[in-house]
């Protein structure tokens, strides 16, 4: 009877391996997202975890990126609009204040999964 007890424990425990979340996007490196979001500076107006020198305070803080519901307050956060945000948030939020940045949509494919391993 214990041991039946026990085993959903341990799934409980192997869900949370206390490192940050595997990447979502497909085709997507999250080391080169992170020197992706300092290329193009995105850290001038966001804060980013593990990015250097990204601590603008004009944009949200994308920190924890990887467990928000929402882009841009109302935007379901999938992978695929993800990355369509980051080529283009205007096109997918009309009237955003982000600016596009001229990111292509590979570049924004491992820009996206290194936000999401943002846990």
């Amino acid at each position: 009877m214990r041991i039946l007890l026990l085993v959903p424990l341990a799934w409980l425990a192997a869900c949370d391996s206390g490192g940050p979340a595997p990447a979502r996007v497909a085709g997507g490196e999250a080391l080169r997202g992170k020197l992706l979001l300092a290329q193009y500076q995105c850290g001038a107006c966001h804060q980013i975890e593990g990015v250097a020198a990204a601590r603008g305070r004009n944009g949200p803080p994308l920190d924890s990126f990887g467990r928000r519901s929402y882009i841009a307050g109302s935007v379901p956060n999938t992978p695929e609009t993800l990355v369509r945000w980051i080529v283009d948030p205007a096109v997918v939020k009309p009237g955003t204040p982000m600016p596009a940045m001229g990111v292509s949509a590979d570049d924004a494919r491992h820009m996206a999964a290194y936000l999401y391993s943002l846990p």
